[in-house]
């Protein structure tokens, strides 16, 4: 199974300004606690042990949040405040490293993953997770993270995890050609090629590409030649078109939902539903939109 992940972190978040002009987006805070952390216990509650983070000088922030920070541990233990001193300590378990390569240059999600080849290497499969898509799997038996890396051990082929989108949307999303009928939630299926944004009428299918990914080692060679292409950055929409010819790619139909927390709406969204069902501010939360919902 895939042990190792990547998170690119780089970019500056401009969907979000102006909370991102000082606070990377990542580090926007959905109920208590920041987006990236969310996607980090998801990726090892799916059984990573290596996460990469692809970052950049002004996320140093994000560094900071699964670093020790002995000066606020030692006040936290003198002033006797033991939950919140082991909650901190238990950010990241003992057997799952943290590791941060720097993207100089803003040149592309591709670029971005390229960056982690030092320490990911060409020889074995790795998954890559974009941390500002939160994937909820709240109303399902397992998560869709744990099902696509077992479908990759299982095809041994490229999984792109992708959902369902309105008709209207496709056109905000890359999209994915089945060979064949549309896999059914937790199932794969051969891909025949990628549309990036489509028109409706273009649009091979409605599943959209929705930042979660499982690779091969061989990804890194490909995004070394890939040139650039949108926007003059290295595309990974085009490593990947590039892997499916050579080698095939499959698509991961999710089960549960997805919030895209670059985008305010989504992140509004995101925080609805994790409040709604937190432990300890889910019951008020609930009370609070009612009375809002009242008019009270």
């Amino acid at each position: 199974m895939i042990r190792k992940a990547v998170l690119p972190v780089a970019g500056f978040g401009t969907r979000c300004l102006p909370a991102s002009k000082a606070i990377p987006k990542e580090m926007i805070t959905i109920v208590d606690r920041p987006v990236i952390q969310y996607v980090v216990e998801e990726a090892i509650a799916a059984g990573i042990r290596e996460i990469v983070l692809v970052t950049s000088s002004h996320k140093s922030a994000i560094e900071n949040h699964f670093d020790t920070n002995a000066e606020l541990e030692d006040s936290l233990e003198a002033k006797g405040k033991h939950e919140l001193l082991a909650m901190l300590r238990n950010l990241v378990p003992d057997d799952v490293s943290i590791i941060s390569v720097r993207q100089g240059k803003p040149l592309g999600l591709g670029h971005a993953v390229l960056c982690a080849r030092p320490v990911i290497g060409d020889d074995e499969p790795f998954a890559v997770l974009l941390p500002d898509v939160l994937v909820d799997n709240s109303a399902n038996q397992t998560s869709d993270l744990i099902g696509m890396l077992e479908a990759f051990d299982q095809h041994k082929t490229a999984q792109l995890m992708v959902e369902a989108v309105a008709w209207e949307n496709v056109v905000k999303y890359g999209i994915v050609a089945p060979s064949g009928q549309a896999p059914a939630p937790g199932e794969s299926a051969e891909l025949v090629g990628m549309v990036e944004k489509p028109t409706r009428e273009a649009a091979p299918s409605n599943l959209a590409v929705i930042g979660r990914y499982a690779l091969p080692g061989n990804i890194f060679s490909i995004l070394e030649s890939t040139a650039p292409g949108a926007g003059g950055e290295i595309q990974l929409t085009d490593a990947l078109e590039t892997l499916r010819e050579q080698s095939g790619v499959q698509a991961y139909c999710m089960q549960g939902a997805t919030y895209d927390c670059g985008h305010p709406m989504g992140y509004l969204e995101a925080t609805l539903a994790y409040a709604r069902r937190h432990s300890e501010f889910g019951e008020a939360f609930q009370a609070l939109l009612s009375r809002y919902h009242q008019g009270v």
